[in-house]
């Protein structure tokens, strides 16, 4: 008998659910883990004190206190984002993650949480238009694992733009700044308050928002990531996302990092 429940009562855990006493099949939520790529401002970041911060890590937190459970933010690169959520090294993924096809297949998304389209970033007076005829031998950074790698490597690279890669979005904006790049592809509110309005984008500006997708690689909206066998998880976040709609938090914490109204913005994110 201890050799077959020992495990099942593991695997629970692992969600930070537990059986109610007396009720074989209902389950308490004392836990949620988010998987999070933190070089994403103003959506997702570290403080220089090493804490989680940003528009997502609010928005986790308002579910986690609307469903009354612990919140717990665990640090994930956002190519392996997805891998790490199926391997259950987190419960849920928040990270301006865009609902697509190709996703939707891997994981379950809850409703939505917000919406943003992809736009070019460039040095001031270049010239460059998001398009394979503009960047035809240019160089373009994206960050792995993000739609906007997905969409340069798709229309522009065999075209002959140069499409590099890297790790984080941080990153990108080093090498942007370097001049080593010569524009960079990401979500255009990220672009806009993670890098235009600080001192390092002073120089620099929107070369335009992405509009040409036929094969619809830039997906949809911005939603919580769930794996496919924890409907019930899915179920109580969208619970919980629809009260805090309601109920004003969301536009609590929406005022709190930007001027307009980015649940109603034209899609889509990273």
């Amino acid at each position: 008998m201890k050799q077959i429940f020992a495990p099942v009562v593991a695997g629970l855990c692992v969600l930070g659910i537990v059986a109610a006493p007396g009720a074989a099949h209902a389950k308490a939520f004392t836990e949620i883990k988010f998987g999070v790529d933190a070089t994403y401002p103003p959506f997702e970041s570290l403080s220089p004190s090493g804490e989680f911060q940003g528009f997502d890590i609010d928005l986790g937190k308002a579910i986690c206190a609307e469903l009354k459970v612990k919140c717990v933010f665990v640090s994930q690169s956002f190519d392996g984002i997805i891998p790490a959520l199926e391997a259950r090294k987190f419960d849920a993924i928040l990270s301006s993650m865009t609902v697509t096809p190709d996703r939707a297949k891997q994981i379950n998304f809850s409703s939505e949480m917000y919406n943003e389209p992809t736009a070019l970033i460039t040095k001031k007076g270049s010239g460059l238009e998001p398009t394979a005829a503009s960047l035809k031998g240019k160089t373009v950074g994206v960050e792995a694992g993000t739609i906007q790698e997905t969409y340069a490597k798709t229309y522009w690279q065999p075209q002959g733009v140069n499409v590099v890669s890297y790790p984080g979005q941080d990153q990108v904006y080093a090498d942007l700044l370097s001049g080593r790049l010569d524009a960079s592809l990401q979500d255009s509110v990220e672009a806009d308050y993670g890098f235009l309005k600080t001192p390092k984008g002073a120089d620099y500006a929107f070369g335009g928002n992405v509009t040409y997708d036929p094969q619809d690689v830039l997906g949809s909206y911005i939603a919580v990531g769930v794996r496919k066998d924890e409907p019930e998880l899915l179920k109580k976040i969208d619970e919980a996302i629809a009260e805090i709609i309601k109920n004003g938090t969301y536009k609590k914490i929406e005022a709190k990092y930007f001027n307009f109204d980015v649940y109603g913005a034209t899609p889509a994110a990273k």
